[in-house]
């Protein structure tokens, strides 16, 4: 049978994962995820985009799995983006196939 001693001084007796530092930053980075895949009509390439936590309280954004082609096309966001950081004018006037 278990211990059944109160164990109110233990803090991970009380930890609630959706009240932790942790979650709420898995959160908004998944919310702020999903507003820039919804920018770039994206929205329904992501169906499984969620914010969570592991066993240890570590926030996690998970993705799920996407097509070829939706991978492809956030390859090609990303470069644009990292081309956009390296050099401003040299993609002024592209837009993103």
């Amino acid at each position: 049978m278990p211990d059944e001693a109160n164990h109110s001084d233990d803090p991970l007796c009380c930890w609630a994962p959706l009240d932790s530092a942790e979650w709420y930053a898995a959160r908004d980075a998944a919310i702020a995820l999903r507003d820039v895949l919804t920018s770039a009509g994206l929205e329904r390439e992501f169906p499984f985009l969620r914010a969570d936590l592991n066993a240890f309280g570590h926030g996690l954004i998970e993705l799920g799995r996407v097509s070829p082609e939706t991978a492809q096309r956030l390859a090609d966001l990303l470069s644009l983006g990292l081309a956009a950081v390296q050099d401003p004018q040299a993609i002024e006037g592209e837009q993103p196939t």
